[in-house]
């Protein structure tokens, strides 16, 4: 797969493609079915397949003071897209020049002009251009082939969406957000160097920031933890929060691998994949009841893994 962020600068060979168009936060099921439609049009007309999407997710730019809500951070949505088999990813940013062109513009500059595209295929919702005044049958009646995929519904005949999976992880509902995704969802990050509360409790952790992914339902989860370079993953007792014992300003990943050899492993990116939410944050009377529940914790989490 090869990767354009600037539309002035396609070279040839990525023009004329099939194109994908989305934003593709979460790369879900859904999605998955779109892009397997365009997929099968590229095959058909011997053509390459290319998805356009947009970066940051135009959330950001428009809502910019709400709560994280990305299910899959620019670096972790390119590794799903990739796994899609594409032939090019078009990541175009997203700021207030874009994102005030009129839909004609978008039509004439992005998808004629610069992309070249051979066939366009969207969502049943897709709509684009200043206002969202642009939808499909406007690219139709500029002579570029269209085709809308409808919606996909899971076996309760409930659409699948992003806006869903962000509200099962809200909820702390692991297994349904991933049965939406298609893919057992986790959370990336820079291990940094914290307080070290935990290796003075006797459980240390590698503490990663949560940034502009989702806030999952706080509490204990039992984790798979794979540090990149690596091919182990490593079982976890995972406190994902504020910790309200020792209260931290922002909520964050802290992963206390079962059976991990004592190493150094500031610096290094870490991939945190929850399973499975043991409870809540809590607030304890004591240090020792702390410990004690922390303990608890780790039987609980290993038992799980296992």
């Amino acid at each position: 797969m090869k990767t354009f962020n600037d539309i002035q600068s396609i070279p040839d060979e990525a023009k004329g493609a099939i194109i994908a168009i989305g934003n593709f936060d979460g790369v879900h099921r859904g999605h998955a079915a779109l892009i397997q439609k365009a997929s099968d049009i590229a095959k058909a007309e011997n053509k390459k397949l290319g998805i356009l999407t947009f970066e940051p997710h135009p959330r950001r730019l428009f809502q910019p003071d709400l709560p994280p809500a990305r299910l899959t951070p620019a670096l972790l949505k390119t590794q799903k897209l990739k796994e899609q088999n594409i032939d090019f990813l078009f990541s175009l940013p997203f700021d207030w020049d874009f994102a005030s062109q009129t839909a004609e513009n978008f039509i004439q500059n992005i998808l004629k002009n610069n992309l070249e595209a051979d066939h366009i295929v969207v969502g049943y919702d897709f709509h684009f251009g200043q206002l969202r005044a642009g939808n499909a049958d406007m690219i139709k009646t500029a002579n570029i082939p269209v085709t809308q995929v409808g919606a996909l519904n899971d076996k309760k005949g409930e659409i699948i969406s992003s806006s869903r999976i962000r509200e099962n992880l809200r909820k702390g509902n692991i297994d349904t957000a991933n049965n939406l995704l298609g893919w057992e969802w986790e959370i990336h990050g820079e291990v940094f160097k914290g307080d070290r509360r935990g290796h003075e409790l006797g459980y240390p952790t590698a503490n990663i920031l949560l940034k502009d992914t989702i806030h999952p339902a706080y509490g204990i989860y039992a984790c798979y933890v794979q540090i990149d370079g690596e091919e182990q993953w490593h079982k976890a007792a995972t406190n994902i929060g504020i910790r309200p014992m020792f209260e931290v300003p922002v909520g964050q990943v802290e992963a206390h691998m079962l059976d991990f050899p004592d190493r150094d492993i500031y610096g290094k990116n870490l991939r945190v994949k929850p399973i499975k939410r043991l409870r809540g944050e809590a607030k304890f009377n004591s240090v020792d009841d702390l410990i004690t529940q922390m303990e608890k914790d780790c039987i609980q989490a290993r038992e799980i893994l296992s």
